[in-house]
């Protein structure tokens, strides 16, 4: 949906929440793609989907969150009301306690290595919680914590579209490597998408923890992508350490840090340099990762 603004959040507000209608509606600096987030006063947010695929996510987190966040040392988003469809939007949306921190760059934190440590540290609290009744990850949240296998299509095909930029054998060894293992113990939580964006800093460290929309439970590998497309190899080393994986599940995550890289890559090459060029990097950082794995 384009017409989903400012206006459009005071007239929801005005209909279903008139407690809050004075406070002043502004759009955060950074929102994402999935839902378009506006600050509601200085301590609520507006998180409205953005496109029908995306509305599942409004009642999981309703759900799920409250719970979630008794069990973690982090700050997580928690939702303090729920909006119906109207004329005007056709989809559920939440209104949430507001997080404070910055979105998550190189420059503002302290210790490279320790946000390693931070980070780790709160995926492995997160997977710890018991996942009694939690949605299996499926078309709702885009297989995160499923099946690579879902994108093997999509990969090979970006693969090949690109083999004259990459070196093709190494790739397709690297995928192969990350299809050839599936996790065989009990599924545990996954976030679905920590990435920069969804991580806030505070004082140099990190703060919360947000955008939990494709939630769900299974296979953690996904939430480890992280180590390829923000860390360098001591910090990835740490993650490594303190998410305590396998070689097997460390190899499926490395495959969805490459299958990210790869579409984005093969998306973007012709109309937007700057994405082109950061996925460039990461698929370089990715092969040269595996290749020193092997010596």
């Amino acid at each position: 949906m384009n017409n989903i603004n400012v206006d459009l959040v005071v007239k929801l507000i005005n209909e279903q929440f008139p407690e809050w209608s004075d406070l002043d509606i502004r759009p955060v600096k950074v929102s994402g793609n999935d839902n378009r987030t506006f600050h509601l006063g200085e301590h609520m947010s507006v998180r409205l989907p953005s496109a029908a695929s995306y509305v599942p996510q409004v009642e999981k987190e309703q759900i799920w969150l409250p719970i979630l966040s008794e069990k973690l040392s982090l700050p997580i988003p928690t939702p303090l009301a729920k909006g119906n469809p109207s004329e005007e939007y056709p989809y559920p949306w939440s209104i949430n306690k507001w997080l404070e921190g910055e979105t998550l760059t190189h420059k503002i934190i302290n210790d490279l290595n320790q946000f390693a440590r931070d980070l780790g540290t709160f995926l492995v609290q997160l997977q710890s919680i018991d996942v009694s009744g939690g949605p299996l990850a499926g078309k709702h949240n885009f297989y995160r914590g499923g099946a690579l296998a879902v994108y093997d299509e999509e990969s090979r095909n970006a693969i090949e579209n690109n083999r004259d930029t990459f070196n093709e054998h190494v790739l397709k060894e690297i995928w192969e490597l990350a299809l050839g293992s599936k996790w065989d113990s009990d599924p545990v939580w996954v976030h679905g998408d920590i990435a920069p964006g969804n991580l806030l800093v505070k004082d140099g460290k990190l703060c919360a923890v947000i955008d939990f929309g494709i939630l769900g439970v299974g296979d953690p590998s996904c939430d480890a992508a992280m180590a390829w497309t923000f860390f360098d190899d001591n910090s990835r080393k740490i993650f490594k350490t303190v998410l305590n994986m396998d070689e097997e599940t460390w190899n499926r995550a490395r495959g969805w840090a490459l299958w990210k890289a790869l579409i984005t890559y093969d998306g973007n090459k012709n109309t937007s340099k700057a994405m082109a060029e950061e996925s460039y990097k990461i698929i370089n950082i990715i092969v040269d990762d595996y290749e020193s794995e092997k010596i």
